[in-house]
């Protein structure tokens, strides 16, 4: 069995660290752990970066995150931008339209929307001269003592450390080979969820504008920036067994009656079926996130959906209060001090997805009805001071 042990002399004397994930907070946590003195070593399954992804919101906390970590100069090159959203009936007429200057009056001025890719990239960047990247391998077995950790990998190398983070994502093999199986914490909610980019502009759509269409039990939204800007976002009820019949054929099943841009955006899912996120949505709830030198980062800890709108920013606002925390000598202390601090945040989110399932995939028409109703509202200045505020508690 081979030994990693490829230290240069500006690691020597460092503590270290294996980071299970190079993806945002994996390569968030890599981040933390240079600026706290650590060297990282990221363990990645994927052979290579990836470079694509869905979009994201950075709202209020998830804009802190990124600020405190000094992204944002570089993301904010990569900014989206708000949009106009159009509210659509199945066969993409429109029904209202709220215009991009009220969206983003809503949203206020600490917000960006980027890709997923464009984050990771800029994280990745921050951090590629500092940590060392093993691609197209992950841990399969882990043994920890008082005194450090091991990581088995699968190529059959081991690397030693004094801290294993596992980012590794909602269905996290560092979770089940240190804390158990998946089914001991993951609680599906019974819906499933896609997204995926879009490298030509989906047709039907005006520059600069989201469609979005909200029916009982499924919601569709397509939304033109322009070229390799765009993207679809799915979420419907339905069985996680989808998952077996793949992105295209499952979302086809289910958004294949409608108009407007989805059909177009189907079409280029057929063309490119691996550019898509599509899973159950479940959440990850457990007592502890860490045990001895083993901790969870991110979804494999807490995973709180896309139904939260908030996991990239609780991502990186928990690896910042990581790298934090990992200044204290007593490491075990450090941890349960760090997670004490995050735990209140996690309910709350967590909380914020179970009840906006109703928002994504309403039960009946007359949810629908309401929800046209509060989308419908915005418009007025009243009611828009209001959504103000309500985005920022929640933040």
């Amino acid at each position: 069995m081979n030994t990693c042990s490829n230290l240069s002399e500006a690691t020597m004397g460092k503590r270290r660290a294996i980071v299970v994930g190079a993806g945002i907070a994996g390569l968030a946590a890599a981040l933390v752990l240079h600026r706290a003195g650590w060297h990282a070593a990221v363990v990645e399954r994927a052979p290579a970066r990836r470079s694509s992804g869905y979009m994201l919101n950075l709202i209020g906390g998830g804009h802190d995150a990124v600020e405190r970590l000094g992204l944002l100069p570089e993301l904010s090159k990569r900014d989206l931008g708000a949009f106009t959203s159009v509210l659509v009936r199945a066969d993409g007429t429109a029904k209202f339209t709220v215009p991009q200057a009220i969206v983003e009056a809503a949203q206020g001025a600490r917000a960006m929307s980027v890709f997923r890719g464009d984050l990771e990239t800029v994280l990745f960047e921050a951090v590629e001269d500092t940590a060392d990247f093993r691609f197209g391998t992950t841990v399969t077995a882990v043994d920890q003592t008082r005194d450090g950790v091991t990581a088995v990998l699968g190529d059959g190398s081991t690397m030693n450390a004094d801290l294993l983070i596992g980012a590794d994502g909602l269905h996290s093999g560092v979770r089940r080979l240190v804390f158990g199986d998946e089914s001991r914490f993951r609680v599906d909610l019974d819906h499933m969820v896609g997204a995926f980019p879009l490298r030509r502009v989906p047709d039907g759509l005006a520059d600069g504008s989201g469609t979005t269409f909200i029916g009982p039990g499924r919601t569709a939204a397509v939304i033109n920036l322009g070229p390799d800007r765009s993207s679809a976002f799915f979420a419907y009820r339905g069985p996680d067994t989808d998952l077996e019949r793949g992105a295209a054929t499952a979302l086809e099943a289910a958004f294949g009656d409608l108009g407007g841009g989805v059909p177009d955006a189907l079409a280029q899912l057929r063309g490119a079926p691996d550019s898509a996120y599509f899973d159950s949505v479940s959440q990850i709830r457990m007592d502890a996130w860490s045990t001895g030198r083993v901790v969870l980062l991110g979804d494999a800890a807490w995973c709180v959906t896309l139904f939260a709108g908030y996991g990239a920013g609780l991502a990186l606002a928990g690896a910042h209060a990581l790298g934090e925390a990992l200044d204290a000598d007593d490491l075990p202390a450090a941890l349960a001090a760090w997670e004490a601090r995050l735990r209140p945040e996690v309910a709350k989110r967590q909380a914020l997805a179970r009840r906006g399932i109703a928002q994504f995939a309403p039960p009946t028409k007359f949810h629908v009805w309401m929800s046209d109703m509060a989308m419908r509202s915005i418009t007025l200045p009243g009611v828009r001071r209001l959504v103000q505020r309500s985005i920022s508690k929640s933040r």
